[in-house]
């Protein structure tokens, strides 16, 4: 595991990004995974070595860097909440870093896949929509999709949201639904970051994380789709 540097073709920024190396497992292909508002936490890191345990090539990187750079220390720091939500709101939640996340797509060798969790949820679609080069998409209660819901993604894209989410009202969820009649949208009973340590539910997390993988392996061309 090692931390690498891209540089963004929209302003030539460099930003860090960690990187899992496939660990001499046949390479299944390219993924990346965008964080939540906290940023690259210690969570992050560890399932970017899970999926890089699988054969992924794993980048997940820094896409606040500009206003409040560095790795998490925690999964939480209720602290640097202030500093972590005013560079989110300065990225547009998610819709201004795209160009970013091109950057880590284009780094990577095909077939690309991309995660993406609340911030990096709604930066993950507003990337699957303008960007190039994704196999597939899995998109984790991204809490600004709204603001960008009349774009569709350009690859095969599936979101999974928390019935009891309460960051992310229903009819935000019915107003994708209905722009998007044939995404897969699917509702776990479960609240929000469910995937993550601060609202974990295993039942949810476990079958989000199922078809996740179902998903990168029917859009890479795997002749099987595990768990």
């Amino acid at each position: 595991m090692s931390v690498i540097a891209l540089t963004s073709p929209a302003d030539g920024f460099e930003f860090p990004v960690y990187r899992a190396a496939p660990n001499g497992q046949p390479r299944r292909g390219g993924l990346i995974i965008l964080h939540a508002i906290w940023g690259v936490t210690p969570h992050i890191r560890s399932l970017s070595d899970d999926f890089a345990a699988e054969g992924y090539e794993v980048l997940a990187p820094s896409l606040l860097e500009r206003w409040d750079p560095g790795f998490a220390d925690a999964d939480i720091a209720p602290d640097r909440y202030p500093a972590r939500e005013a560079a989110a709101e300065a990225a547009g939640w998610g819709g201004t870093v795209w160009q970013d996340v091109q950057a880590a797509i284009d780094a990577l060798a095909p077939p690309v896949s991309l995660m993406g969790f609340c911030f990096g949820g709604t930066a993950a679609w507003v990337a699957a929509c303008r960007g190039h080069g994704l196999s597939a998409a899995s998109i984790f209660y991204g809490g600004q999709i709204s603001l960008y819901r009349d774009e569709t993604p350009h690859c095969p894209t599936i979101l999974h949201f928390g019935r009891q989410d309460e960051l992310i009202p229903p009819e935000e969820v019915a107003a994708i639904e209905a722009l998007h009649p044939d995404l897969p949208i699917w509702l776990y009973d479960a609240g929000h970051a469910f995937v993550a340590p601060s609202g974990y539910h295993a039942d949810s997390a476990s079958l989000a994380m199922l078809r996740t993988r179902q998903l990168f392996h029917r859009a890479s061309g795997a002749k099987e789709a595990g768990a």
